[in-house]
């Protein structure tokens, strides 16, 4: 049985792991923040998502993310960028007394294929992408005001869709020939979420569900010579 995720002893215990982490990165140059936002949708613990619109720049149209954006030099933190961007995005204001901590950056591996991870402090602050978790409380999607430029639609899975094997896969990437990474993907819900937003929901349901989430995961046996 799924256990509450969202209950206050899970709260803080969460708060106290996150704790070092929060207090290394909030304030570390990064490229940009996204809000990890866990609710309740009729009573039910899960996470929101967004639909990025087809009408925006860049590669990521089109693709479900998180909430959140480009690090701006007013913002005071990563979590203010956060919490900025989901306001602007989603009408949906969060304060920071909700958020229980920052996990561990992620970076686009799309922008620096080699290596895996940025070699170079720049470079790494470049493809720095900080993931900000945060419960938003009970949450009717009805009420939301997604920003159309920017958003064309926002849903929710449940951590018990999340957490169900047949719902969880990989994806293998390989690049001139070669295998070089394998990424987490979430499938069976209105959309797929695959990329950075789904090594950052792995990332949360390491979190919040430790003893319930186990991947599985699978790397391909690679040519030999």
């Amino acid at each position: 049985m799924l256990p509450d995720c969202l209950s206050a002893e899970d709260e803080q215990r969460c708060r106290q792991l996150l704790a070092r982490t929060t207090a290394g990165l909030r304030s570390r140059p990064a490229a940009a923040a996204v809000l990890v936002p866990m609710c309740l949708v009729r009573g039910v613990p899960a996470l929101l998502y967004t639909l990025r619109s087809n009408r925006l720049v860049g590669r990521h149209k089109g693709e479900v993310s998180f909430p959140g954006g480009k690090c701006d030099p007013d913002d005071q933190d990563v979590i203010h960028t956060a919490l900025r961007e989901t306001q602007e995005e989603l009408g949906l204001e969060v304060s920071k007394e909700h958020v229980w901590g920052v996990l561990q950056p992620v970076y686009d591996r799309v922008s620096h294929p080699h290596p895996v991870t940025p070699s170079t402090p720049g470079d790494r602050r470049k493809a720095t992408i900080v993931p900000v978790l945060a419960n938003v409380g009970p949450l009717d999607l009805q009420s939301l005001r997604p920003n159309p430029e920017e958003v064309d639609e926002v849903f929710a899975l449940s951590l018990a869709h999340l957490l169900q094997t047949q719902n969880q896969g990989y994806t293998h990437f390989c690049q001139g020939g070669h295998f070089r990474y394998t990424l987490p993907v979430f499938l069976h819900g209105p959309h797929r979420v695959w990329g950075i937003t789904a090594v950052i929901t792995e990332l949360t349901l390491k979190l919040l569900a430790p003893g319930i989430y186990q991947p599985s995961l699978a790397v391909p046996e690679l040519p030999r010579g």
